[in-house]
């Protein structure tokens, strides 16, 4: 007999807290995995694991982590146990059973036990390859809001969208962010008329960690993921971080303030409240253009949310959040910002108004692994603008409902998600004396199916189906795989299809900053796309740290996409279906590792090769750079007392569109050139708080006059939409966090 057989195959477990009566109330998706290895399994809905041992049959001790936001880690050794052999084999119990206790992260009245938190990494459990910014990880920089998250990742890419509104974009996998799905706790969010504005919807104290996902995703959020997936976690109500303020101020005069707190009403409910506000006056115009450098805003943004877990089979949440923002700028002398449009200066003005309410609920079966959930969102959002003379607003309203239910066949190697889903997007949009509405009703279904062969291999087969009252019928599908080579290196692939609806003027509110004509093709299709992904992820242990290495590769390749050409015409621009190829190959490669105690380290490097046919020539995409490299240090002292962070960015060139139409004086380079970016923060921490200081942009590097002819906003020649690099100057910010538990 083998020496495997003496001994039990997997280990069974239960985790699960104690509430105030002293009752086991169930932990589901806690990281359970052997340490220093790839073998891991999160916990289901019922708090329960069932995790197969390492390969190494003849050792009899191992480390078993268990780790989960918001409680304290725990790591137990678990002495393997040899089986007694009985007469009948068929009466062997081939497991073992743990029950295990978490316990939150609260501090005792008489010790403080203080541990570093991991900053960003790669999930060992799922079988796509997901990065996770944690909390931790986030407070690297001011991250006042979604943009701002980014800054210490090598994936995400984040520039100005134009010289004058301070609208940001996010790039993945050298594709812009239209083409990336976000999602707040899984629900499709910052799409259609949030576009072009919404990465500043989400205050950076609001969340709780940041899910990012290259190439296809799962079925079950819809077929709009092309390049990625962001998914956003925001603090929850049953948090122990009781209350916490936050405020924050710069050198160009932003101010900004936070209040979040989070109260236990009773045994079954629990709330939150997360207020953000914003403000800035100050007129910037730091290279001299007449242009503000960044506009005049004000943002109050709130959200409530509500979450059910009383009752053991039925959890629940609900929350409603109101967004109102008003941003301005132009040049300097414009009418003081008084919502007035006129020719004797060049100005804009938005005012946005977004409201949203979303609910979950679900019932969990006594059967293992077995659920059903309905999740539901509306969104309605208003904006009224203008851009110079160019007059635009618009309403949508968006409903979403996904109902899905999740299972196994025959044991739980083999489960499966299905469901329905529903969307309702209604658009009316007015630019100048031209109306454009569109109704989009889109029932569809979903089948992903799951199967595990123990710890060695994952794979995901998904489709789903869709019907489109515009659109008709279409397919999707996915598929995603995971094979552990050894205990210390993973191999995932990813295979699928998306499609998204071009909404041309709310995606590019930057090309109405422009004296350009816009010359819209009637017949837009549906933007429909393949993406392909490999990646290898490999740890190794060096002077008893671990060491994380990735490698990947993906490639988009478009069936169909809405072109924006600049290039045709300097004073026109022409928006039409593609015809011949476009395509992007992403080459990505990145470590981390901690050098000595408390000394992270992580180093990456990313080249972009990103082409599509403009005026019937396959040429670069405009303006996406075609390498990145990032360095980021961070560095906490004993007890975490003092933290200093330092991130390089080393940006490589981008091509411009052609300006060779224009007066000379009017004319660009048609490459821009390689920059570096750095950026530092110091925290110091307190017992309950903790204050912070900062710069980004330490070079004070600067696009050199980024607004093509801004001394003629009006004449035919005028275009702030030619941007490749930064518009602000050296930003220095300071801040003060408290927080109760």
């Amino acid at each position: 007999m083998i020496l495997s057989d003496l001994y039990s195959q997997e280990i069974h477990g239960y985790v699960y807290e104690l509430d105030k009566n002293k009752k086991e109330v169930a932990i589901p998706g806690v990281n359970v995995y052997w340490e220093n290895t790839s073998k891991g399994i999160s916990t289901n809905a019922e708090g329960h694991f069932e995790l197969m041992y390492p390969e190494k049959a003849n050792q009899d001790h191992y480390n078993l982590v268990i780790s989960f936001i918001g409680y304290k880690n725990d790591t137990l050794l678990i002495e393997r146990k040899q089986l007694k052999k009985k007469k009948n084999d068929g009466d062997n119990d081939d497991h073992e059973h743990l029950k295990i206790i978490l316990s939150l992260n609260m501090e005792l009245q008489e010790i403080e036990i203080i541990s570093k938190a991991s900053g960003t990494h790669y999930s060992r459990i799922n079988p796509i390859l997901t990065s996770e910014i944690t909390g931790a990880e986030l407070q690297k920089a001011a991250c006042c809001n979604l943009s701002e998250s980014f800054e210490t990742n090598a994936s995400v890419d984040v520039s100005y969208s134009d010289a004058i509104s301070g609208a940001k974009q996010i790039k993945l996998l050298g594709l812009a962010g239209m083409y990336s799905q976000i999602l707040i706790e899984n629900l499709p969010n910052l799409r259609g008329l949030a576009t072009s504005y919404g990465l500043g919807y989400i205050p950076g104290n609001w969340m709780e960690s940041i899910q990012i996902s290259k190439g296809t995703s799962s079925v079950k959020n819809g077929y709009e993921s092309i390049s990625g997936q962001i998914n956003v976690e925001f603090k929850k109500p049953d948090s122990d971080e009781k209350f916490f303020f936050n405020t924050y101020i710069n050198n160009f005069g932003k101010l900004e303030g936070n209040i979040n707190s989070a109260v236990k009403v009773n045994d079954n409910w629990s709330t939150i409240l997360l207020v953000h506000g914003e403000n800035l006056q100050n007129k910037i115009d730091n290279n001299g253009d007449n242009f503000l450098d960044i506009p005049l805003m004000k943002q109050y943004n709130v959200l409530n949310r509500w979450k059910y877990t009383g009752h053991k089979n039925i959890k629940g949440q609900f929350g409603i959040k109101i967004l109102e923002e008003k941003r301005s700028g132009g040049e300097i002398d414009f009418e003081n910002f008084m919502d007035v449009q006129n020719t004797d200066y060049y100005g804009f003005d938005i005012n946005t108004k977004r409201y949203e309410l979303f609910t979950k609920s679900a019932y969990l079966f006594n059967r293992s692994h077995t659920n059903i959930a309905l999740v539901q969102s509306f969104i309605h959002h208003r904006q009224n603008s203008f851009f110079g003379l160019n007059n635009y607003d618009g309403i949508e309203d968006y409903y979403y409902a996904n109902l899905m239910f999740q299972s196994y066949i025959g044991n739980t190697n083999h489960t499966f998600t299905t469901g329905l889903s529903y969307v309702y997007d209604n658009y009316d949009e007015s630019l100048n004396d031209s109306l454009f509405s569109r109704k989009e009703i889109v029932p569809g279904s979903f089948f992903e199916y799951t199967y595990k062969n123990h710890d060695k291999l994952t794979v995901i087969l998904s489709m789903r189906a869709d019907f489109h009252n515009i659109y008709g019928t279409f397919l999707t599908p996915r598929f995603h795989f995971k094979y552990n080579l050894n205990e210390s290196t993973i191999l995932r692939g990813s295979a699928g299809k998306g499609y998204r609806t071009p909404n041309v003027i709310a995606d590019n509110n930057f090309l109405l900053i422009s004296s350009r004509k816009l010359n819209i093709s009637n017949d837009l299709k549906m933007e429909e796309a393949w993406n392909y992904g490999i990646n290898l992820t490999k740890y190794f242990k060096i002077s008893s740290r671990e060491l994380t290495f990735n490698i990947e590769f993906y490639r988009t390749d478009f069936v169909n996409q809405a072109i924006i050409d600049r290039d045709q015409d300097i004073k026109s621009i022409y928006i039409y279906n593609l015809n011949g190829k476009s395509y992007s190959n992403s080459y990505q490669i990145e470590a981390s590792y901690e050098l000595f105690k408390g000394f992270d380290i992580l180093a990456a490097f990313r080249y972009n090769d990103v082409k599509m046919t403009i005026n019937n020539e396959l040429v670069r995409k405009p303006l996406v750079n075609k390498y990145k490299g990032l360095i980021n240090l961070s560095y906490a002292t004993n007890l975490n007392k003092w933290q200093f962070d330092f991130t390089t960015q080393f940006n490589g060139d981008s091509r411009i569109p052609s300006t060779e139409g224009n007066p000379e004086m009017y004319r660009r380079d048609t490459e821009s050139p390689a920059y570096t970016i750095i950026n530092a923060q110091i925290t110091k921490y307190f017992k309950k708080w903790e204050i912070y200081i900062g710069g980004e942009n330490l070079t004070n590097f600067k696009q050199d006059d980024p607004i093509i002819a801004a001394d003629d906003p009006f004449g035919e020649y005028f275009d702030s939409s030619l941007v490749w690099g930064p518009i602000l100057g050296k930003k220095i910010y300071a801040g003060i966090r408290i927080r109760i538990n």
